[in-house]
């Protein structure tokens, strides 16, 4: 059996000890923000068609990210753009087959990304290796709790509010970008709204 010096059974016991509460003591990785629904600024696009009404305004700065999500979305390459759609026919809407599209003002389209893809690639951007999996999983439920809910069918007169994640074309970080046009297709009509 071997046998390990004083010193080293207390680094050993000292690094046991900080891995334990490390894993035992965290909560989320992020604190995220409770969701409270609040009006899309003035400044939001608009646009009606088939039935639905459609506003969204992209959240640029850093402070907006950091508020909501205590983590820097667009230094990730993520821009997290605050959708509101509104049902004004008399029949329910199926947003299942929906399809977000962000293209910028070059035309070069944006990847569209889940709440788990943002997540992990806010991880990534911040180099967190090390974290307890249960505080993951509590950052990821935090975060798609802001996502647009596309799985429920949009009920007549129903608004719904939520977040869709977009990442830059080449994973770099947000820099101001023009001319942002977000689509929905694959519904009974398509519709557009012009951002910035």
């Amino acid at each position: 059996m071997k046998r390990y010096s004083g010193v080293a059974r207390l680094v050993i016991y000292l690094t046991a000890a900080g891995l334990f509460l490390a894993m035992a003591g965290c909560g989320s990785l992020y604190k995220v923000k409770p969701v409270v629904e609040a009006p899309l600024p003035e400044t939001a696009g608009n646009n009606a068609a088939g039935g639905l009404r459609l506003r969204a305004a992209p959240l640029l700065t850093d402070e907006e990210s950091q508020e909501l999500f205590e983590a820097n979305l667009p230094l990730a390459g993520l821009l997290p753009i605050k959708v509101e759609i509104t049902n004004q026919g008399s029949a329910p809407v199926e947003l299942k087959p929906a399809r977000f599209r962000l293209r910028d003002g070059e035309g070069v389209e944006w990847k569209l990304r889940s709440a788990k893809d943002a997540v992990s690639r806010v991880l990534s951007s911040d180099k967190v290796t090390l974290y307890n999996p249960r505080s993951r999983a509590e950052f990821e439920r935090a975060v798609q709790s802001y996502a647009l809910d596309t799985k429920r069918p949009l009920a007549p007169s129903e608004r719904r509010q939520g977040l869709l994640f977009f990442q830059t074309p080449k994973k770099e970080q947000v820099r101001t970008p023009r001319g942002l046009i977000l689509s929905i297709e694959k519904l009974q009509q398509p519709l557009q709204v012009t951002l910035n």
